[in-house]
């Protein structure tokens, strides 16, 4: 069925034309979507597309629960005044889903079970809708909808933000009287402190795997369990954190609203807003309201007007268009569905100023953006001129559950993302893009599995890895849409050097270019991707793949490359660019003594990098 939207309000949004009316619209529109999918008496939601690893059953469970998430929402934002259809569908499913004589009866709360995550949404949606819907329940009928629920007392859970999921259902089981273990509580909140890497930061799970659950997960259950409990001191704490979390998030977001594509779960696509509302849901914004409307409606708008959701009016497993390569094995037809969280907004009244205030632009409207992320090890830099926001990641490797046996997570071990590319998940192309490859002599390229971080400082960040014989350390020095590669490989003698830059992908055919020392990728639209040598490389190129790219269906990667490695260790220095422009990146000048090396940027600034056990960078005019 196709959408249909409000018209743009230009004078109360200027910059994206949406407002609440358009977020109302958007979430009727999928809750109505969903309806020819759901199994008798409403309590699954069975959507169609390849089953998850955990199976039909448990991925209609998931259908319902994520969408009455959204629901929820809905329903609470405007105080019960929505369609009868809509509360009696989710009445009706909670009461068969939670029968166990139902032919379509929820599966049980198991140890490690994929339904441990959707009972929290269930849960969650309860609370938000107890006087319209739990309340008005048959007194029987509460009954199972709790008993169900506890079965998530005493269970097992994956030691990551699964903990949390526990902590949100308790919670809902002690409001209505049902069975609970307050130590289950308080020991999901305590076990993610062990995980907060501080300035408003959390891993998700031991190690190093910073991604956009730290938002949508690990923000957003222990801020929603205070304002369930009324746990003032909890709050203050975690609002305090939020906040912080907040002042860096906000440049995640192109000017056309694409986020930058980074880590797992990309398919939930604008959940990545999710932690926008809950800043102000909990007053712990440091943003505008009309800022966090301005943000978080550029997200939802860049979405619609590529294809999300789909003709039929359902969200997919992709980005824009289907791309499963995307999804997880827990992922299944409804896992989109959890995108209903960017929908948290809609729990602010009509009234609030975050729908009211005219909007105010995004940081990267206004001016050129660098910001250091010691926590994650991370780096941002955002031009204006394009609105393109990228990330280089000398931190974020989710070391600790990767297969040591398998190939690396492009999703993490990037050398940089961008809210305009994506990595090649193709055989034939990956490993190329945002990676600094040492290729042996009978083709094997060295892996960059864990990150060692070594400085993030203002627009400079240095890592290392290690790989068998090779090591890497690598600086990056960013300039406007430029980032600056600073390689110190130590490798035997007769390897290959090989830096890639970012994959340009799109559905047309894309410009080919190279020359000198450079190549260049360049899409219809005037968007571009190039790397050029600056020391140490002999030559350059391109790789081609086909459907290999969530951004399009065609895409291409440009390197540049060294032929012979000279043995020991040596020095190599590229600049990687991704802007709106046709033509080739500059060539700064470059000194390289030692371990040392001079930059003379365009812009009249030099910048000297000392490389060693913590690189450190030094600027001057």
């Amino acid at each position: 069925m196709p959408l249909r939207l409000p018209p743009p309000d230009e004078r109360l949004s200027s910059h994206t034309g949406w407002t609440r009316t358009h977020w109302e619209a958007l979430a009727d529109h999928l809750l109505d979507s969903v309806v020819p999918y759901a199994t008798d008496g409403f309590a699954q939601f069975r959507l169609p597309g390849r089953a998850s690893r955990s199976g039909p059953v448990s991925d209609g469970l998931e259908g319902f629960a994520r969408t009455f998430l959204l629901a929820a929402f809905r329903i609470a934002g405007a105080g019960g005044d929505v369609p009868g259809a809509l509360l009696e569908r989710y009445a009706a499913g909670l009461a068969a889903g939670s029968d166990p004589a139902h032919p379509y009866a929820w599966p049980a709360l198991t140890d490690m079970s994929q339904q441990l995550v959707e009972a929290a949404s269930v849960a969650l949606a309860l609370h938000e809708t107890r006087p319209w819907l739990f309340d008005r329940l048959p007194s029987a009928e509460r009954e199972r909808v709790v008993a169900w629920l506890a079965g998530f007392v005493g269970r097992r859970t994956p030691d990551n933000n699964w903990v949390l999921f526990r902590v949100i259902v308790e919670q809902f089981l002690a409001e209505v009287g049902g069975p609970y273990e307050p130590g289950e509580i308080t020991g999901g909140l305590e076990r993610i402190e062990d995980w907060y890497a501080g300035d408003g930061w959390y891993s998700d799970g031991k190690g190093k795997n910073f991604d956009y659950y730290g938002g949508w997960a690990l923000h957003l259950y222990p801020s929603l369990w205070a304002r369930m409990a009324g746990d003032a001191a909890r709050q203050e704490v975690y609002a305090t954190r939020l906040r912080r979390f907040l002042e860096q998030y906000q440049h995640f977001f192109a000017a056309d609203g694409g986020p930058v594509h980074q880590g797992r779960s990309l398919t939930y696509r604008f959940a990545t807003v999710a932690p926008l509302w809950l800043g102000v849901l909990t007053g712990a914004s440091p943003l505008p309201p009309g800022r966090t409307r301005r943000i978080a409606g550029g997200v939802l708008r860049h979405f619609a007007e590529r294809g999300v959701p789909d003709e039929r009016g359902l969200l997919t497993l992709g980005w824009y268009g289907p791309f499963r390569p995307i999804a997880q094995d827990y992922s299944g037809p409804a896992s989109p569905y959890w995108a209903s969280k960017a929908f948290l907004g809609l729990l602010l009244p009509a009234d609030h100023p975050v729908w009211t205030d005219p909007e105010e632009a995004a940081p990267v409207e206004l001016a050129d953006q660098a910001l250091a992320m010691p926590a994650p090890g991370w780096l941002l830099h955002a031009t204006r001129a394009d609105g393109v926001v990228r990330l280089v990641n000398h931190g974020s490797d989710r070391d600790r559950v990767q297969d040591p046996n398998g190939p690396p997570d492009p999703h993490y071990l990037k050398l940089a993302y961008t809210s305009h590319t994506g990595p090649e998940l193709g055989d034939e192309a990956q490993g190329v893009d945002n990676h600094l490859a040492v290729i042996a002599p009978d083709g094997t390229a060295s892996l960059r599995r864990r990150i060692e971080p070594l400085a993030v400082s203002d627009r400079f960040a240095a890592s290392a890895y290690r790989d068998g014989p090779v090591r890497v350390v690598t600086a990056s020095v960013v300039d406007g849409a430029a980032e600056i590669r600073i390689h110190q490989v130590t490798a035997p003698a007769g390897h290959r050097v090989r830096d890639g830059g970012h994959a340009l992908a799109a559905d047309a055919p894309l410009d080919l270019r190279q020359g000198d020392g450079v190549a260049l990728a360049l899409r219809p639209d005037g968007l571009s991707s190039a790397v050029r040598g600056l020391h140490g490389y002999t030559g350059s190129g391109l790789v081609t793949a086909e459907g290999a790219n969530a951004f399009g269906t065609r895409s291409a990667t440009p390197y540049v490359i060294a032929g012979a490695h000279p043995g020991g260790t040596a020095i190599y220095v590229s600049l990687v660019r991704l802007a709106r422009t046709a033509q080739e990146p500059p060539s700064p000048g470059v000194w390289v003594e030692g371990d040392v090396v001079v930059l003379a940027l365009p812009g009249g600034e030099t910048v000297t990098v000392r490389l060693g056990d913590v690189p450190v960078c030094e600027r001057r005019r």
